[in-house]
């Protein structure tokens, strides 16, 4: 019994290091989201929002993205017209990827997870979030 508990506890321990320490493969994210029309494209795991920019630049979008708790830039710049965001989950680290570009007055934001098959809506309240303060 006393093996099984150590074993259940180290495979906790290993995963939990696992999804923190893993090395982001910066290429793998930091791509260029699908032209789509204006709306929003809910996936497994991920969200897509499209909209006219209006006066919205990517440093507002910038602003709103790094006021996120745990939210860094992994990737891109406002002169590239790209930008990709990591943020973490609160408890076990879970990264999820945000890639933001602005193209012919059209706001992209792409929102998806790297680990398991479900966000549980986490991406698309953040997507969602950031266009409120964006006021979009």
């Amino acid at each position: 019994m006393k093996t099984a508990v150590f074993l259940i506890l180290a495979a906790f321990v290993f995963a939990l290091f696992y999804v923190r320490l893993s090395p982001t493969s910066v290429e793998d994210w930091h791509v260029a989201p699908q032209a789509l029309d204006v709306g929003d494209y809910p996936q497994m795991g991920g969200f897509t929002a499209v909209r006219e920019a209006g006066s919205v630049t990517l440093l507002d979008v910038e602003r709103v993205a790094l006021a996120t708790p745990r939210t860094k830039r992994i990737a891109g710049s406002v002169e590239e017209g790209r930008i990709t965001y990591e943020t973490r989950s609160l408890l076990w680290g879970f990264p999820d990827y945000t890639t933001v570009s602005l193209t012919d007055g059209k706001l992209v934001i792409e929102a998806r997870l790297r680990f398991g098959r479900s966000d549980m809506g986490v991406n698309s309240r953040r997507v969602k979030a950031w266009l409120g303060e964006l006021g979009l």
